[in-house]
């Protein structure tokens, strides 16, 4: 139940999903939530390999990811702005690099602190050591967080990227909508900051 509760909470992976979709389509949707999903499970690999306690014992790896994660959206927005074919191709294009969405999302993922601070702070504190080994635990309840965060993700970019169908393309209403991307991922960066401004 916590842990479905976690994930239904609006976070900064919600709104980017959300954006990509409703910006490129929903294939591209979907290759970004494979990104994020690969994301999550590194980070569940992490904390199964005993790196909660480095993690705790070293509070200017959180920053460094606040940081680096808040940069790497803002550059996302600047290649959105400039109409980059890597992040802006129209979900007509055959030759659009979905590739290049699921990088991003894993990329994204990896650099979003709250990912960081769920998976290697607070997860480990949902077993109970008192039940026996730890690790099937923490396997368990990641598996978990994974499904929900994947029919979550999914539900996004279905409902988001149903938007992108009947949007018009070129001239324009194309550099309108490069703005408002470049925009929203300037406010997820804004987001990720505010809600990350105190430490683990």
């Amino acid at each position: 139940m916590a842990v479905g509760l976690v994930e239904l909470t609006p976070g900064p992976n919600m709104a980017y999903l959300g954006l990509v979709a409703a910006r490129h389509g929903r294939v591209a949707g979907l290759a970004t939530v494979a990104g994020v999903t690969l994301g999550l499970a590194l980070y569940l690999l992490a904390t199964v390999a005993g790196l909660a306690g480095i993690a705790a014992q070293a509070p200017w790896l959180f920053q460094a990811l606040r940081v680096a994660g808040i940069g790497y959206l803002l550059w996302l927005a600047l290649d959105a702005w400039r109409g980059s074919p890597e992040v802006a191709p129209t979900p007509a294009d055959e030759r659009s690099p979905y590739g290049r969405f699921a990088a991003r999302g894993f990329l994204a993922n990896l650099l979003n602190p709250k990912a960081a601070v769920f998976y290697l702070a607070l997860l480990p504190g949902f077993t109970t050591p008192d039940a026996g080994e730890t690790t099937p635990q923490v396997l368990v309840l990641g598996a978990v967080h994974l499904g929900v965060s994947l029919v979550v993700h999914l539900g996004i970019v279905a409902l988001a990227g149903s938007a992108a169908l009947n949007l018009p393309r070129g001239g324009a209403y194309e550099r309108a909508m490069r703005g408002v991307f470049a925009g929203g991922l300037v406010g997820v960066a804004a987001w990720l900051g505010w809600t990350t401004r105190v430490g683990i």
